[in-house]
């Protein structure tokens, strides 16, 4: 792979982590109570948490991918990449890591 290649990809996997980044810092943000709200006392019943679904990244996929990959099934996790419509990690669409991610357990354990 040529070195701009591997620079190209090292770009786009920033962008990714900035993008996840200041998403949870919106979350955070969102959840933290106002000054106003600490003051006055809360007459309100406690309201249902709802789960915040975790954002899988493509740096996700590679912490999972990787060490299958060097355990000597690469060719079994290119199958895996083919399988979700790319050659490469990094050509995935986001919408297919948690499916691929699932596939990648299945291949780890068995």
């Amino acid at each position: 792979m040529s070195r701009i290649k591997l620079l190209l990809d090292v770009v786009n996997d920033m962008e990714s982590l900035t993008k996840s980044l200041r998403t949870l810092a919106n979350a955070i943000a969102s959840d933290e109570p106002s000054i106003e709200s600490e003051e006055k006392p809360s007459t309100q019943e406690t309201q249902e948490v709802k789960p915040v679904a975790k954002t899988i990244s493509v740096e996700d996929g590679r912490a999972v991918l990787t060490p299958i990959s060097q355990s000597g099934k690469t060719a079994q996790v290119k199958a895996l990449l083919f399988k979700h419509g790319a050659n490469r990690l990094s050509d995935i669409d986001p919408s297919e890591y948690e499916s691929l991610l699932a596939d990648a357990e299945v291949l780890a354990n068995g």
